[in-house]
């Protein structure tokens, strides 16, 4: 039980280093991945306002493939809906999760979408 809530907490503390640097504007909003052991959610995000500009999930991508091109492709659909709404460059807000696996595989799929970070 210990060894959970001292993983959860260093998780927790990565994340609000990470916050604390990574701040979205209206010109450069920041794009957050939240990620659980069934899902994955994408956020563009403009801190200054508070408001959610373009969003996405796993549930829409409708594929039965492994997570990590799923998460590929789904860097691709948030990318597409960024660059409807004229968003060309963000900053990638992982969230405290290791840059590796899914995670990368998002930033690869939001930059071959045309994404800029």
């Amino acid at each position: 039980m210990k060894k959970e809530i001292v993983k959860q907490n260093r998780k927790l503390r990565r994340r609000k280093k990470i916050r604390a640097k990574v701040k979205g504007t209206g010109k450069c909003p920041r794009l957050s991945v939240f990620r659980s052991n069934k899902g994955m959610y994408l956020q563009i995000i403009d801190d200054d306002k508070g408001k959610t500009l373009a969003s996405a999930n796993i549930k829409e991508m409708k594929s039965k493939d492994k997570k990590v091109v799923v998460s590929f492709e789904l860097g691709k659909l948030i990318a597409k809906k960024g660059l409807d709404k004229k968003i060309k460059k963000v900053v990638f807000d992982r969230g405290g999760y290791k840059y590796h696996g899914r995670i990368k595989s998002v930033a690869d799929g939001a930059r071959e979408g045309g994404l800029k970070f």
